[in-house]
């Protein structure tokens, strides 16, 4: 018996849908990079190009690859990590420009082909990672012909604090983006991330990039989830066991029973991407109650008491990501993470099923 990973591809479809009427009058993107933030980018690529997405994003030359292969030619897909000339083959990638190098080096692989290389061009306005510092940016900005052999789609920036609405760092990007764009020659822009597309209208631009919010994750901390649940992860019971009190389970006997006590022992472990910081802190759900995780999550097993519900036996599935109280936010809390690391840290020994419809 092995755990089953279930993706809701119309409710991710359905965010999208939502995404895009909130970036309205501007499209919005499908970033689908981490393989679809661990739920499959090929099966979601699909499902939004079906519903009218043509605009991607990924990490990596190699995601781009395999995004092209399963959703077919025309979309557009940016790779944020950007690559070399030529080095998407036939793919027909565009690469996001992050350095005065990368700008230099696509320029002159245009010019000396006769035909301007597609590219999106990225400015850093204060996350300090990757596009242009205020040094390259005011050298390309003094002298325009530097993008030359250059057919650049879009200009983009990105949101250091966009899921906490008051931080100032949101107001001070908003004003180096507006001030870059000022400098370079007029293009489309591509601003808003899941967050920011809940941050106002001075963050509307050509393009967003939601990303986590097509997964289900809240893109408004601290506010009800305006995005529907996409995933459910559900284990089977193995063995249930009766122990006495005084009793310790799993490693290092860091967890003893208080009481007599039934352990469900489950087939998902860290080996599975179910994090081991969740060890004593996490809960799964059985039929709408709540049932906790006890002692610690090994590699391929995880424990918990089910002492109040004596119905459970070998064979029963609890939900361990999905189900009420364990949604990937909830999951990511418990483990003192994101529910970002959540769901690209599932892992590949699951039984995947994909609902369409």
């Amino acid at each position: 018996m092995i755990a089953t990973l279930t993706i809701d591809l119309p409710a991710i479809v359905a965010n999208w849908r939502d995404l895009a009427a909130r970036g309205a009058p501007g499209a919005v993107a499908g970033v689908v990079k981490a393989d679809g933030y661990g739920l499959g980018a090929a099966e979601i690529g699909r499902a939004l190009r079906a519903a009218g997405c043509r605009h991607f994003f990924v990490a990596l030359l190699a995601e781009g690859v395999a995004l092209r292969s399963a959703i077919g030619p025309g979309p557009m897909i940016g790779v944020l990590g950007g690559f070399a000339p030529g080095a998407d083959g036939d793919a027909a990638l565009t690469p996001v420009l992050n350095s005065l190098g990368d700008v230099t080096a696509h320029a002159a692989a245009g010019r000396a082909a006769g035909v301007g290389r597609r590219a999106i061009l990225h400015v850093d306005t204060g996350m300090a990672r990757l596009g242009l510092d205020a040094k390259e940016l005011a050298l390309i900005s003094a002298d325009h012909g530097m993008l030359a052999g250059l057919d650049l789609h879009y200009v983009m920036t990105h949101l250091a604090c966009a899921d906490e609405p008051a931080h100032p760092m949101n107001a001070a990007q908003a004003a180096r983006f507006a001030a870059a764009c000022a400098g370079l020659p007029r293009l489309r822009r591509s601003f808003a991330n899941s967050s920011g597309l809940f941050l106002g209208p001075g963050f509307a631009s050509d393009l967003a990039r939601p990303g986590c919010a097509l997964y289900g994750i809240n893109p408004t901390p601290g506010h009800p989830n305006p995005m529907r649940p996409v995933m459910r992860l559900e284990a089977p019971v193995l063995q249930v066991r009766e122990i006495l009190a005084g009793t310790p389970v799993g490693y290092g006997g860091t967890w003893t029973a208080p009481r007599p006590t039934r352990i469900a022992t489950v087939a998902v472990g860290y080996a599975d991407g179910y994090l081991r910081s969740l060890s004593g802190r996490a809960v799964a759900e059985f039929r709408g109650r709540s049932v906790p995780l006890v002692a610690r999550v090994s590699m391929d097993l995880t424990t918990f008491d089910v002492t109040d519900l004596p119905e459970i036996g070998p064979g029963d599935r609890l939900t361990l990501i999905g189900g009420d109280g364990c949604s990937p936010d909830e999951v990511g809390a418990r483990a003192g993470t994101i529910g970002y690391e959540v769901l690209t840290s599932l892992g590949a020994r699951y039984a995947r099923d994909y609902l369409r419809g």
